[in-house]
């Protein structure tokens, strides 16, 4: 499926509701500050977003949720996505697509270290998520072929747990390569700018009662982290490519 819809949503907790870390010695810091919560509209899906089963699981256990999204700290979403994206943008060569393509868990044992390197090749391309309950499973790789420039994401939530998600149980979405790049730098543009808002407002108020923040150390850290984005994009991955091969011939022998 070829779509151009992709973006990173998330909202932030109200500056004052974000509770501080620690018990004792309460405090506050750039990472802290980022309380709220996150989705990734993905063609006609919503990944990332809990089913009303589970919400109502949620009501019943404790207080009602206000939103059905993952709750976290979006800067951990956003750390994860730059990591991600030089590995992503880096082009799937012709002959290994079919492996990248393929499902982890119909793998035999990995019993080389071909197939170590290869596995760990594949596992550069998936986003981070093992912070949550039971996650879902998604990646992305980018193909350049027959003049089309794109990248597929896909996703798979497993079905052994008490946590369910709207978006299908699987699902694959390709997107051109030029929507995905954007989607990553508009979310680092807006997390940069509502963060911003932050630190601003807390330049004219001082942290709340009680609580410990180096304000100027804040800002310097937010100054610094507006530049994450562009220190990734310009890293280029190394791959061994023969390892790679090598380890998916013995994986997925060619038919």
């Amino acid at each position: 499926m070829l779509s151009r819809v992709i973006r990173f949503r998330f909202a932030l907790t109200p500056l004052g509701e974000v509770a501080p870390w620690g018990r004792h010695q309460r405090s506050l810091h750039w990472f802290g500050l980022t309380s709220g919560w996150y989705w990734i509209e993905l063609g006609d899906h919503e990944l990332l977003r809990y089913s009303p089963e589970t919400l109502r699981r949620y009501h019943d256990e404790g207080p009602a949720a206000r939103h059905p999204y993952v709750d976290y700290y979006v800067a951990r979403l956003w750390e994860d996505v730059d990591e991600l994206v030089p590995t992503v943008m880096q082009p799937v060569p012709p002959d290994l697509l079919r492996f990248m393509a393929s499902d982890q868990r119909d793998w035999p044992p990995l019993d080389s270290d071909a197939t170590v390197e290869v596995a760990t090749w594949y596992g550069g391309h998936v986003l981070d998520l093992g912070y949550i309950r039971q996650p879902p499973h998604i990646r992305a790789w980018r193909t350049v072929a027959g003049g089309h420039d794109t990248v597929t994401v896909t996703w798979r939530h497993d079905d052994d747990g008490d946590i369910r998600f709207t978006a299908a149980p699987s699902g694959s979405v390709t997107v051109p390569a030029a929507s995905f790049l954007a989607a990553v730098r508009r979310l680092d543009r807006e997390l940069m700018a509502a963060m911003d808002r932050r630190v601003k407002a807390l330049e004219r108020t001082g942290p709340p009662d009680g609580v410990e923040l180096d304000v100027p150390g804040l800002r310097a850290e937010h100054a610094d982290r507006t530049t994450w984005l562009d220190r990734h994009l310009r890293r280029e991955p190394v791959t061994d490519w023969a390892a790679v091969r090598a380890g998916a011939r013995e994986i997925l022998p060619q038919r």
